[in-house]
């Protein structure tokens, strides 16, 4: 019988073992989409104990506590960080099978070389330990990144950010890439016009424009986004249930743009025919500066009115949503794609329904002009997990091409979140070892060993064209 989580964890034959050992992981990573706080790699933060740098701002963790009977107080309430932290060791032992069990022990030996099982017993000296070492500087933000090797960040940024904690990095010239990800959806959120309207002062005062019309709002867009190109910039990012892609005419988006920001009443077609228009100009930014554009798709978001109110976005009241993806997600990218304006687009969803439906919508815009230039992105959310990820490997490599895929992202808000690019490689080996022990795949290893290796890394590197100190 085998231990748990040993150093053969997830790998069940012998080429797999090899694979992982020998080739994956030895590969750094390009972690292309996360939430990491770029004030905290500025800053280099010494973070002041273990909840602080593992509970605050997980949502994953927050979900199973309260699935816990854990009380609110001790989530995101008032609760010192200690009952927080003894609150998760009490919930850990709950989660088994779910892939936090997984990643809450891979975190804590691959940080903190902490071997044992967290549990009640467990927590005080784990706690006391973890916290010893945090305090020193060998675990700041930027030595966590390290200790994974991580040599590319990149962070999830509004048009309106004066990104100076970016320029504050880059001119440090740290041996860490951390760049700016341009994520305009409060520009496009016309469904609340107050907010909107507040926003598009905010953004007109980071232009330096009066945005008064249609125009000047697309003005100020530019303006951001080339402001963020300067910066290091390659990529932009979309969160949405589904794809806006009503018809509209110029005149009736300027139209119901200007009674937008009268705060005059507006239906919810002329709302989706704005966010139509303005998507695919944010598409043709994209190309005209050679950027790959991210749509994370398929959440329906903040379902708890209750915990809204109280707690506001991003609380982990969010869930997988049905909406229609195929027409609306054809409709836009052959918008851009017929005039030869659509970027490099990495597509995520979110239902495990529509894999195929995103294995086969990639192919219809591959044009031949580089490798995989319309990926269907790694396994998000709810499917980043053992299952998830397979599915995701299945439907590529029926569809696609695997060997040309971009990897996994940590989507994550935590600094120690690295392990998940760990989990994400052990399941492609294991998958590819099995393929090749049951003589699927030819048991050539600096075949199989190549395919690995692409897709943790070089795959990515050569996408969006990283430029990194030493390769």
């Amino acid at each position: 019988m085998k231990k748990f989580m040993d150093d053969d964890f997830l790998l069940d034959n012998k080429v797999a073992r090899a694979l992982y050992h020998d080739r994956a992981a030895r590969m750094p990573i390009l972690d292309f989409h996360c939430h990491l706080p770029p004030e905290d790699i500025a800053r280099d933060t010494v973070f002041r104990n273990l909840s602080h740098v593992w509970l605050a701002g997980d949502h994953y963790k927050w979900r199973a506590l309260r699935s816990n009977g854990i009380p609110e107080r001790l989530v995101t309430g008032d609760a010192t960080d200690e009952e927080k932290f003894l609150a998760w060791a009490q919930t850990v032992p709950r989660t088994l099978r779910n892939p936090l069990y997984h990643w809450t022990h891979l975190e804590l030996r691959r940080y903190f070389g902490v071997n044992k099982l967290l549990d009640p017993d467990t927590a005080p000296g784990i706690w006391s330990r973890c916290n010893e070492m945090l305090a020193t500087p060998e675990f700041s933000a930027r030595n966590l990144l390290r200790k994974m090797r991580v040599r590319v960040v990149c962070t999830t940024d509004d048009p309106a950010d004066s990104l100076e904690h970016h320029r504050k990095i880059r001119d440090e010239n740290i041996d860490i890439r951390v760049l700016p990800t341009f994520r305009p959806d409060a520009a496009m959120a016309a469904e609340d016009p107050g907010a909107w309207n507040a926003y598009l002062d905010r953004l007109g005062n980071a232009a330096g424009i009066d945005v008064r019309s249609y125009d000047s709002l697309l003005e100020a867009l530019d303006r951001r986004h080339a402001f963020f190109h300067e910066m290091g910039g390659r990529i932009s990012d979309h969160g949405l249930e589904t794809v806006p892609a009503e018809d509209f005419s110029v005149g009736q988006v300027k139209e119901a743009f200007t009674k937008l920001r009268l705060h005059q009443s507006v239906s919810p077609g002329e709302v989706a025919r704005f966010r139509a228009a303005l998507l695919i100009e944010l598409g043709r930014m994209n190309h005209a500066r050679g950027w790959a554009m991210q749509l994370h798709l398929g959440p329906i978001r903040n379902n708890n009115t209750r915990f809204f109110q109280r707690l506001g976005r991003d609380a982990g009241f969010d869930s997988i949503g049905d909406a229609p993806l195929a027409r609306p997600l054809a409709k836009f990218l052959d918008s851009l794609d017929r005039d030869n304006r659509l970027p490099k687009t990495i597509l995520y969803n979110i239902n495990p329904r529509d894999n195929y439906l995103m294995g086969t919508m990639i192919g219809n815009f591959q044009d031949g002009t580089i490798p995989g230039k319309i990926q269907w992105g790694a396994s998000w959310w709810f499917l980043d997990q053992r299952d998830g990820i397979t599915w995701h490997f299945d439907a590529l490599s029926a569809l696609g091409l695997l060997s040309r895929f971009i990897g996994m992202v940590t989507d994550s808000r935590s600094f120690l979140s690295g392990p998940r690019h760990e989990y994400f490689r052990r399941i492609l080996c294991n998958l590819v070892g099995n393929d090749a022990k049951r003589g699927e795949l030819p048991r050539d290893m600096g075949m199989l060993g190549g395919l690995v290796e692409d897709v943790c890394y070089h795959n990515a590197r050569t996408y969006f064209g990283f430029d990194l100190k030493g390769e």
